[in-house]
């Protein structure tokens, strides 16, 4: 019977890639679903075989606390990325958000003034 162990809900895909090519490369017989059309369901990496959790498990769990440890290691380096280097990097994402939530302030300092009016 297929056990699900890895979601993929939030999961950056170069980390999904990295647990792909880590399972392949270890022989665990697996597979993918996707994620839902509609965002109900996540999707995932499942085992063919129950049998293979607890090594697949302790392989994965290696895997995240390297990533763990590298990506903390780069972030000490490199430091987080800030606002400005967000609205640089991807600003069709931010300046979006920015404006919905100018939107919504305005509306809530307005509302007051409109309704007693």
């Amino acid at each position: 019977m297929a056990k699900l162990l890895f979601p993929l809900r939030n999961v950056p895909e170069d980390e999904a890639d990295e647990v792909r090519a880590l399972l392949t490369r270890h022989g665990v017989d697996w597979y993918e679903t996707r994620p839902g059309p509609w965002g109900i369901s996540a999707g995932g990496l499942w085992l063919r075989d129950a049998a293979a959790h607890a090594e697949a498990r302790r392989l994965l769990d290696e895997y995240q606390q390297a990533r763990r440890e590298r990506v903390r290691e780069e972030l000490r380096e490199h430091g987080q990325p800030g606002f400005l280097d967000l609205l640089c990097e991807r600003p069709g994402y931010v300046l979006p958000r920015l404006l919905a939530m100018i939107a919504i302030v305005a509306l809530m300092l307005a509302l007051p003034w409109l309704l007693l009016r």
